[in-house]
């Protein structure tokens, strides 16, 4: 597995566009598994690989079940409990869920879960539009390191790391380079 485009230059490749993809499938797979009634479930990425990672897991979705399962998007930028302490802040993105979230599963998507902190800024997100029946939580990658009592329902690679080290997500969809996780080694 090499390529051409390392985020950082002690940075390596850890999956690349094949893994990424079974990963997705086999997540999908999951999903419908553990959620009978997919018109009752909808994915909901949190910006912005998340989203991507949404979009993509509705498509295999649908490839598998033909059914075409409800997208959101849940911005966060404004739940985040350390929005003042954070160096870079990201621009607010609208966010768009089902209309009725009562008795609807949700399916919260991201592509790394590091302290728990975002997941729990989701909910809280969530928690202003409404009551889902039931939220679930999807990753790619499972790093570790939980500040908060949080565990994903759904995790694609589960990648020990140090405290300090950065893991890297890209999406050509988002990114314009070939789909691939990075981690530094510092």
């Amino acid at each position: 597995m090499t390529s051409p485009y390392p985020p950082s230059p002690t940075a390596r490749i850890i999956l690349d566009e094949p893994d990424i993809e079974r990963i997705l499938r086999r997540i999908a797979h999951e999903i419908v598994e553990a959620n009978p009634d997919l018109n009752r479930l909808a994915l909901v990425g949190i910006p912005s690989r998340g989203v991507e990672v949404a979009r993509r897991l509705a498509a295999h979705i649908e490839k598998i079940e033909g059914v075409a399962v409800e997208q959101g998007v849940i911005d966060v930028s404004m739940h985040r409990d350390d929005v003042g302490t954070r160096g870079r802040l990201f621009p607010v993105e609208p966010s768009k869920l089902p209309l009725d979230l009562a008795e609807r599963t949700l399916v919260l998507v991201d592509d790394v879960a590091f302290t728990g902190r975002t997941c729990r800024a989701a909910l809280d997100a969530i928690a202003s539009f409404g009551r889902p029946a039931r939220i679930q939580f999807a990753v790619v990658v499972d790093r570790g390191h939980r500040e908060l009592p949080i565990r994903a329902d759904y995790v694609g690679k589960n990648l020990p790391t140090e405290r300090g080290q950065r893991v890297y997500v890209r999406f050509n969809a988002t990114d314009g380079v070939p789909d691939s996780v990075w981690m530094d080694y510092q």
